[in-house]
């Protein structure tokens, strides 16, 4: 479904992308409920369920105990028995109190049922880091998630994207984890990256989990990132733009399903990879990008494809030692230049 060419252009924040997204799905269909910590009155501690409460109250927006196991598992239940809970776990890290529900129940019921059961659930849940939150508030895990099956994975790095990847996520008949980055959300406390705020239209659209897509073309080194590393691409392709490189950056959007096609293009394409990924660095995306491109584009790579990502260390709390950890623009510049022979 596309959006009208002749209608007014508005910015919006990815928060209130999502809050709107869902507001139209919980209009459109009487069995999507909400429910987590402060999502309420408060409207999320990330903004991205503002309004809500206003429009559809208690029964449909649920304030929750502190008790992920609670929730989450009661999320589960209601999606078992036809309903299509939205429910938010606060920070990704809390997941350790509630993985039994996400994974041996949400991720596999379909299977074990044989397709009589599916949960069509959406887990929405924060990552990244940057704020000297520590280990217990800071971390991605993509990886983590993207590695069980069952589970559908998408991560947005701006509001268009936001919106329709919460509507194709709540109309999805399986469990969709739904990962949004701090860094993006618009929140003042917590700054936004500018280009994580574009044109969202108020009209319908989807779009599709499973399909990257191409931020910025380019020959001559494919940069892929997800969430705020497409940025820091972007940033990083405009810097060698200067030196007469073109790099070409793939926003995955989607890690299960994973977009393999629009990678392995690019690749076959530059001959060159880079992956910057803010998650740890060993068993995580990084690596699964670049055993896809070792795998099935090796006659066309000319150079040894590289990967920046955060160090297999606890995040530490303070500022000093957490930023030169995190992935940033010159960091994946430095890579590139070293795949083109230039560092």
């Amino acid at each position: 479904m596309n959006a009208p060419l002749n209608r007014t252009k508005r910015n919006l924040t990815i928060a209130k992308a999502m809050a709107e997204a869902i507001a139209e799905e919980m209009r459109r269909d009487p069995s999507v409920l909400v429910l987590g910590e402060d999502i309420g009155k408060l409207g999320g501690v990330f903004g991205n369920t503002r309004g809500l409460y206003e429009e559809f109250g208690a029964a449909r927006v649920k304030d929750t105990p502190i008790s992920e196991t609670a929730f989450i598992g009661a999320a589960v239940g209601m999606a078992c028995v036809g309903m299509k809970p939205v429910v938010e776990l606060m920070f990704v890290d809390f997941f350790g109190v509630c993985m039994d529900a996400i994974y041996n129940l949400a991720a596999k019921n379909c299977y074990f049922s044989g397709g009589q059961s599916p949960v069509p659930m959406v887990l929405m849940t924060s990552v990244g880091g940057g704020y000297g939150d520590a280990g217990q508030h800071s971390q991605c895990l993509y990886g983590t998630f993207a590695h069980l099956p069952g589970l559908k994975v998408v991560v947005p790095s701006n509001a268009y994207d936001a919106k329709g990847l919460m509507l194709s996520a709540i109309r999805d008949p399986n469990p969709v984890v739904y990962m949004f980055h701090k860094a993006l959300q618009g929140m003042g406390w917590l700054g936004t990256v500018k280009g994580a705020i574009n044109d969202v239209p108020e009209d319908e659209y989807l779009v599709p989990i499973g399909k990257a897509a191409i931020a910025r073309s380019g020959k001559d080194v494919t940069l892929v990132g997800l969430g705020a590393t497409v940025h820091h691409a972007l940033d990083a392709a405009a810097e060698l733009a200067k030196d007469g490189v073109e790099a070409e950056v793939i926003d995955l959007r989607s890690l299960v399903p994973l977009d393999r096609e629009t990678v392995l293009a690019s690749v076959r394409k530059t001959g060159r990879l880079v992956v910057a990924d803010d998650d740890y660095q060993s068993f995580g995306v990084s690596g699964e990008i670049i055993a896809l491109a070792s795998e099935a584009a090796f006659p066309q790579l000319k150079a040894a494809p590289r990967r920046v990502a955060f160090p297999d260390i606890p995040i530490p709390f303070s500022p000093a030692l957490e930023r030169p950890l995190l992935p940033d623009a010159a960091k994946i510049a430095a890579a590139a230049r070293a795949t083109l022979g230039k560092a």
